[in-house]
């Protein structure tokens, strides 16, 4: 079972029952789910994932009030809950991986990943939250809600980036994907300066994998797990093997599938209406990309900023 599964398990078998028994006034205020830092909040754990943090767990969000006055309460419910569920350890927040699981606070837990209790709402707010915090807040799943603040917020993030914020990000990853892969990594193989050209190399793919999430209209997860993420995404479906094959490619073979690449990204563009050139260098797409942005402060600022 993956974690998710188990998470859901754990709380129908055992959690639920034992929050409306223990704390009846409470359980129908309080959202229970499985979200946040963890590859099995992201459905993306494996065998290797259960060598640490690992185990039937699930999160208890409650408002700030509650929270303060019956927080220790609930989260002793908790911890009362069975230690195995089908052979598996139930799984315990440890010195490194507290506040992850068990009885946590809707706001705080907001403001841990999007600086704000509510999540952003102006134009400034939502730029400053980097895009793997998003993917982080936004993850997993939630098995009950009966207030349904909680999933209010949580469903406002999903709807992603404003439109100018979007563009935005992609004119930011255009020019750097046209900067360091379409532009320095070859210089810097013509220099003979190899660990040059694979900080280039990094750098490219890196912005390519955000380019693929931002024409998705999906957050970037964490770095180690950007590749797996592109699985199943329904625009760009052939990103993740094109960067795949990059990453085992050397010399001109890896520039000639950096230039794939880049076609790709251009012709996705196009298709979004967000650039009418036909390119492949994707730095000549910034300009006009820039200009499609209402918000004048935002299409002011540098093509790199994001």
């Amino acid at each position: 079972m993956t974690g998710l599964e188990l998470a859901r398990e754990y709380y129908m078998r055992h959690g639920r029952a034992a929050l409306e028994r223990s704390v009846p006034e409470r359980a129908a205020r309080l959202a229970v789910g499985l979200a946040g830092e963890g590859s099995e909040c992201f459905g993306f754990d494996d065998a290797l994932s259960r060598d640490h943090d690992w185990g039937p767990a699930f999160c208890i969000w409650m408002e700030e009030d509650d929270f303060r006055a019956h927080g220790k309460t609930v989260q002793a419910v908790y911890d009362r809950l069975p230690r195995v569920l089908d052979g598996y350890a139930a799984r315990r927040d440890g010195p490194l991986s507290g506040g992850r699981v068990g009885c946590l606070c809707i706001q705080q837990w907001f403001t841990r990943y999007t600086g704000l209790p509510e999540g952003p709402e102006t134009l400034s707010q939502w730029r400053r939250v980097p895009e793997a915090f998003l993917a982080t807040a936004t993850n997993g799943q939630v098995f009950a809600d009966p207030q349904g603040h909680f999933t209010a917020i949580r469903e406002k993030l999903l709807r992603f980036y404003p439109e100018d914020v979007r563009i935005k990000k992609i004119v930011a990853r255009a020019a750097v994907m046209a900067q360091a892969g379409q532009y320095n990594y070859p210089r810097c193989l013509r220099r003979g300066d190899t660990v040059a050209a694979q900080l280039a190399l990094a750098e490219f793919t890196r912005a390519a994998l955000s380019m693929v999430y931002l024409l998705n209209r999906r957050y970037a997860p964490f770095y180690k797990w950007m590749h797996r993420g592109l699985r199943g995404l329904p625009i760009l479906p052939r990103a993740g093997e094109q960067l795949a094959a990059l990453s085992r490619a050397r010399g001109t073979d890896a520039q000639e599938r950096i230039e794939g690449v880049c076609l790709t990204v251009a012709a996705e563009l196009r298709r979004q209406g967000l650039s009418g050139r036909t390119d492949a260098f994707l730095q000549e797409h910034c300009m006009e990309m820039m200009g499609r942005i209402k918000d004048p402060a935002l299409r002011r600022a540098h093509i790199m900023e994001e």
